[in-house]
């Protein structure tokens, strides 16, 4: 080997030794400043921009949420959206800050929740917010506690632990805004109930510091359960919220079972008309809203204006409250005891 070369090689190996050298600080350096780095950079301070938000997951349950001109909606159901859940969504993710980098080996994505979501066994959930200037795409993972949980930027190798812990659903259902009406007990004079099957009734009392509903009418020989046996009809409409919901039918299908019905009417002539439908599991209520007297009118208007053509998901027990049968109210018929045989019968039959 000739001098020279020698010569190279001193020239080549120094410079490797030197750039390794250069290299080990910045490696050090790049890791020491990421905890704490923003996971979406420039997000936060784009929130007022975002147009869109998209949720997917690889079993193709998706949720879009489309900014309109005063609020949110869920573009699936064509339907306002949670606008305090959206704007918490928002929020977490341009404030997600990085605790630490956890692998880059996609081997191990799974088990973080963070591998790609195109296929339906994927665990994470793909939330892409979409702004005029940029859009910004992030896998959300498990969670790794109350107060973090793993991600993925998309597209890119680390997956990381981050805080806050965002919570994400890909359901529609989960978007909605779910608040119908809120109507307290109070406010309930009468409920006129006409259930599918069994005879209709009337509950009703004359005073909102009255207690208990008298129901009519009642069966000959038959009774209330209890004073109290009708008084759940005037909480059927406290707090109530929607599962889901759907646009109305423009007509009764054909050889569909026969509706339940109730009208409620409160003590300032506000009337609910309510049409009842299940399904399965499934419990839809149709509202119509009439008004006797100028102080309900705007409520009416409301209830009309957000829910004439949907049919509203609602829990099966406050469907139950709504419709209950007849026979649910009254106090169970004992059954007939057997007739004592005559003395004489049975000395007969002893000889």
């Amino acid at each position: 080997m000739t001098p020279r070369r020698v010569l190279i090689l001193l020239i080549a190996g120094v410079i490797v030794i030197a750039g390794s050298l250069w290299l080990a600080p910045q490696r050090h350096l790049e890791q020491a400043t990421l905890a704490g780095d923003a996971v979406l950079p420039g997000l936060e301070k784009s929130l007022n921009a975002v147009t869109e938000i998209h949720l997917a997951k690889g079993d193709g349950t998706r949720t879009t949420l489309k900014k309109g001109a005063t609020d949110w909606v869920v573009a699936e159901r064509d339907y306002p959206a949670d606008s305090g859940r959206v704007r918490k969504l928002l929020l977490d993710l341009g404030a997600l800050n990085v605790v630490e980098e956890k692998t880059r080996n996609r081997e191990f994505y799974s088990q973080l929740g963070v591998e790609d979501s195109d296929s339906p066994k994927a665990a994470g959930t793909l939330v892409e917010v979409i702004t005029p200037a940029k859009s910004f795409a992030l896998i959300v993972g498990k969670p790794a506690g109350g107060k973090s949980g793993f991600v993925r930027v998309a597209h890119a190798e680390p997956s990381l632990l981050a805080q806050p812990l965002i919570s994400v659903d890909a359901d529609p259902r989960r978007w909605i805004d779910r608040s119908v009406v809120d109507i307290g007990e109070q406010r309930v004079k009468e409920a006129f109930v006409v259930p599918a099957a069994g005879p209709s009734y009337t509950a009703t009392r004359e005073a909102a510091q009255q207690s208990d509903y008298r129901v009519s009418p009642i069966p000959k020989g038959r009774e209330l359960s209890s004073s109290s046996a009708a008084d759940g009809v005037g909480s059927v409409f406290a707090a109530l919220q929607a599962d889901d919901l759907r646009r109305a039918p423009a007509g009764a299908a054909a050889g569909a079972p026969k509706p339940d019905h109730a009208t409620f009417r409160t003590f300032n002539a506000l009337e609910l008309e309510v049409t009842g439908l299940v399904e399965g599991e499934h419990h839809f209520i149709a509202l119509l809203a009439r008004s006797g007297a100028k102080e309900s009118q705007a409520e009416a208007d409301a209830i009309n204006k957000r829910f004439q053509s949907w049919q509203i998901e609602i829990p099966s027990y406050k469907y139950e409250a709504m419709f209950r049968p007849l026979e649910d109210l009254l106090k169970k018929v004992e059954p007939a005891k057997p007739k004592a045989r005559k003395a004489s019968a049975a000395k007969t039959s002893e000889k």
